[in-house]
């Protein structure tokens, strides 16, 4: 796709052995002293994003399902999380999943819908169901239009923890993405993953072993909308507002730059491009420099120098490098 490749279905094991298991305990160290140095609320919009990339990720870089649509659930589960926490009062967990159901079964409609194109065509299809939502999103009355839901209350976690104190918001959003990250490894680290490589890789060969490509992708497709969902729920209730921000197709472009830049096929890959984009929109947002073409150039850079993203190039260098 424009030069940039997949990387293998290994590639989503990462390093294995003990090098791992200290990478892992020092990013968990950060992750846990983060919010003491930086800002909370800038560290939960990256896990946010961080989840809806993966999500993302798991549709296009393991499925090979290109959908232009993403935005739709990530959105979708934001409104709905936002009008159940305000207007029915649900507490705070009930809310997330309210928004992660509605994604989950918006994925399964517009899967059902589109899943037996291909290419351009599923991208297409993926897009224009998306902008219904979209106009939906704008003219019903619960969405508030071009306003959007404000005023969102946080709750409690557990009826304990009260969620207005701003650092327990982020050790919250912290736990919902590393809970969907690892259901994003266990998938595409089982039986179910391989076939999904499979699929991408030559449909027609898992056909003939007499399977049934579609409904695989469906279920892939419909788990990544749902986790899309629960992290447009979490951003939703964390920042205290649903907008036409969420659903509009930029979103869905956004998300796919992500993506591409930090390296799809990988589940590092999407952690690091969606970090890489949210940290440069808010490091230049002050800057009085053009925001939207400073991050295209940096992405037509990397496409040129990176193919298979940042993270797929420095793990190839690494295996090279490796005896």
């Amino acid at each position: 796709m424009n030069g940039i490749t997949l990387s293998s279905p290994a590639t989503a094991r990462g390093f294995a052995g003990p090098a791992c298991f200290l990478v892992l305990i020092a990013v968990a160290a950060i992750l846990l002293i983060a919010p003491l140095v930086t800002y909370p609320l800038f560290l939960i919009k990256i896990l946010c994003f961080v989840l809806f990339a993966a999500a993302f990720n798991l549709a296009l870089g393991y499925a090979g399902l290109l959908s232009f649509g993403h935005a739709a659930f990530f959105g979708g589960g934001a409104y709905i999380a936002a009008h159940a926490a305000k207007v029915w009062h649900l507490p705070f967990e009930l809310a997330v999943l309210s928004g992660t159901a509605f994604a989950a079964v918006l994925g399964l409609v517009f899967g059902a819908l589109s899943i037996r194109r291909h290419g351009i065509y599923f991208a297409m299809i993926t897009l224009a169901l998306a902008q219904l939502v979209y106009f939906m999103a704008v003219q019903m009355p619960f969405t508030g239009g071009e306003d959007g839901i404000q005023a969102v209350p946080r709750g409690n976690l557990l009826g304990m923890i009260d969620l207005r104190n701003i650092t327990a918001m982020y050790y919250t959003v912290l736990g919902g993405t590393v809970i969907g990250l690892v259901i994003i490894w266990r998938a595409v680290n089982s039986p179910f993953g391989h076939t999904l490589s499979a699929i991408r890789e030559n449909e027609t060969r898992v056909t003939a072993l007499g399977l049934k490509p579609d409904r695989y992708k469906l279920i892939a497709f419909t788990l990544s909308a749902a986790l899309s969902g629960l992290a447009g729920s979490m951003k939703a209730i964390a920042f205290q507002l649903a907008s036409l921000v969420d659903v509009t197709w930029h979103m869905s472009g956004e998300v796919i730059l992500m993506t591409l830049l930090g390296g799809m096929g990988t589940l590092i890959g999407p952690i690091v491009g969606s970090t890489l984009v949210v940290g440069l929109e808010h490091f230049l947002s002050t800057s009085g420099l053009p925001i939207t073409f400073i991050i295209g150039l940096f992405f037509v850079i990397c496409v040129m120098m990176f193919r298979r993203g940042v993270f797929g190039e420095l793990k190839l260098f690494l295996e090279r490098r490796s005896p």
